[in-house]
């Protein structure tokens, strides 16, 4: 049996292993905004953090001082945010539907976003009014109410809402489909392809006043309900005789899911693998207990996506890659080492 020291120290342990992951986000954050075409030194990073954030008076060039501020440091914190609410949403997931392969895409959430996305840049529909954020966030709510009804219709259960889920995903992909095989130009499908993949080179900073409150406030309210998590890893009716009000629980956190994966690709796109990747490595260095995994996915989610991006910037001279295609080349093989270790079930 292995000990995990998260789970058997004491709160000084774990008040120690908190302060580490937080300065290990710190620390890929600051990478994150040092990387890239102009190379701008560590330390001139935090330099410029303490000046804005601080209201220090650290000698900084202009030029590098709005590279920091106007570009990177807002795309570091989406990711982070990203990242962490994508992974958070997968724990939920798998223990909602007591399946190890659940994640939020596994709700047509996606696939609805990336409809609502080009029926906007591409179809023309909004006259011009919403942005292509607006029309992926209204595509990712009409997907998740879709897959709602249609799993309620059939009776609901976990089973059955994975294969709703499935069942929707494919409905707004060949939508999707449809509009751009019909209706965009070589530019245009160029252009909505690299989003569908991952992009976070248009973030700004009104997109983080978006992405951290839903985040943060999306983390607090599961938070609260990590017993009731606990509960339903041993199903429905343990859950049920253990006082759990269980219909409310469930289209609670449904709905916290829905809106965090939602906000999330409306704003970046589609990322695959964080959210199934993510929670079972939190869950082998933590052990199954919501209140410890919940925050461990939070963490490691956010580390992993600014990680990504990282990597989708120079991992190939002067081209930028789409972030979902890098976290699809490590969350696969991750993925396939978690599975061959994990001896034991959720």
């Amino acid at each position: 049996m292995i000990r995990h020291p998260f789970l058997h120290g004491g709160w000084g342990l774990r008040a120690v292993l908190a302060a580490l992951s937080v300065a290990m986000l710190v620390l890929a954050m600051g990478f994150a905004v040092s990387i890239g075409e102009m190379e701008i030194p560590l330390g001139t990073t935090f330099k410029a953090v303490s000046n804005g954030l601080l209201g220090t008076d650290f000698a900084i060039s202009r030029i590098q001082e709005g590279v920091i501020w106007d570009y990177r440091l807002s795309r570091a914190v989406v990711a982070a945010c990203c990242g962490g609410a994508l992974a958070l949403s997968g724990a939920i997931l798998q223990a909602l539907l007591r399946n190890p392969l659940a994640e939020p895409y596994v709700l047509g959430i996606s696939a609805g976003a990336s409809t609502g996305a080009v029926a906007v840049t591409i179809a023309g529909l909004g006259g011009g009014v919403l942005t292509l954020s607006g029309g992926a966030f209204i595509g990712a709510v009409l997907a998740f109410i879709l897959v709602s009804v249609l799993a309620a219709g059939v009776g609901g259960g976990a089973d059955r809402i994975i294969l709703a889920g499935v069942a929707g995903s494919q409905l707004f992909n060949a939508l999707t489909s449809t509009i751009v095989t019909t209706s965009a130009n070589a530019e245009q499908a160029r252009g909505v392809m690299f989003w569908l993949l991952g992009n976070l080179g248009g973030v700004r900073w009104p997109d983080v006043y978006i992405a951290a409150p839903v985040a943060l406030l999306g983390f607090a309210a599961c938070i609260l309900h990590a017993r009731a998590l606990d509960a339903f890893t041993f199903g429905v009716d343990a859950a049920a005789a253990l006082g759990i009000p269980v219909n409310r629980v469930r289209v609670v956190l449904f709905g916290l899911t829905a809106a965090m994966t939602a906000t999330m690709v409306s704003i970046v796109g589609s990322i695959g693998f964080v959210g199934l990747v993510i929670p079972h490595a939190a869950r082998f260095l933590v052990g199954p207990g919501h209140a410890r995994l919940l925050p461990a996915s939070l963490m490691i989610g956010a580390v992993f996506m600014v990680l990504a991006d990282i990597v989708s910037r120079i991992i190939i001279p002067q081209q930028i890659l789409p972030i979902g295609v890098v976290t699809a080349l490590f969350g696969a093989p991750a993925f396939a080492v978690i599975l061959y270790r994990a001896r034991r079930p959720l």
